[in-house]
Formats: C-alpha cells, structure tokens, sequence
C-alpha cells in the first residue's frame, strides 16, 4: 500500500473527495462544518468546501517536497499529476457540480502541483549533474 500511495498524486484524493461529496448533493459543499463568533463580533463559518480546499493546500505542500526527490517515482509522479491536471480541467467545463470557484482552486493547485514539481526536478538534475566533475562523466 506504501509504495501505491507513493505513485499517486495526493491531490487526487481531494478531486475524488470533491466528486463523491458533489455527486451525491451539490449542497453538501456548502455545509456548516463549524462556526464560532470572534472578538470582532464576524461569525466564522468554515464549510465543507471550505475543508476542501485546507486539505488541498495542505497536500499541495506535501506534494511540493515529494517533487524534491529526483527518482524513477518522481517522474511517474510527475506524469499521474499531469493527468490529474487533466483530468480536472476537463471535469471543470463539462461536469455541472464541478463548474465552481472551489473547483476551479483546486484545479489551480494541480496546476501549480504539475509546475512547480516539474521545475523543481529539473533544478534538482540540474543541481546533481553540475556536483559531477566533468572528468567523471
């Protein structure tokens, strides 16, 4: 299961959260989860999408420092997140439920995920080939 969880993008897990909670009601996202009033006397309302999109963030750093390693895992890492990515932009403009602004915050995260984990790969190679004197190569 270790190495499986390793090969998937971790922002899947939010996009296939997303589906479920949207595909058995559109309303579900915009369900209380808590609230509480501040000292200001604003009630802080936190709603489903809302945990959505925490998570999301959350797991975006998780898969920023997966993309720190330079391995045959990254790349095909890499690859699953491009398709994810895909996958989102399609779901986005042709799937109703999925036609909001927290959607569309998640597809930037995959967005930024696939970027972000391509560049930092690529500086890291970059990095690893300029450490080896080029009398060894």
């Amino acid at each position: 299961m270790g190495q499986v969880i390793r090969y998937v993008p971790l922002l899947a897990f939010v996009v296939i959260a997303y589906n479920i909670i949207a595909a058995i009601s559109v309303g579900m996202l915009d369900s209380t989860l808590f609230s509480f009033g501040l000292l200001s006397g604003a009630a802080f309302i936190f709603l489903v999408k809302d945990a959505l999109i925490l998570a999301g963030l959350v797991l975006l750093y998780a898969e920023l420092s997966k993309a720190t390693r330079t391995t045959n895992i990254s790349i095909a890492d890499h690859t699953l997140s491009l398709g994810l990515l895909l996958v989102c932009l399609v779901e986005l403009i042709v799937v109703p439920f999925a036609g909001t602004a927290s959607f569309f915050l998640i597809t930037v995260m995959t967005a930024i995920d696939v970027v972000a984990g391509f560049t930092i790969t690529i500086t890291g190679a970059k990095r690893d080939l300029n450490a080896i004197p080029p009398s060894a190569m």
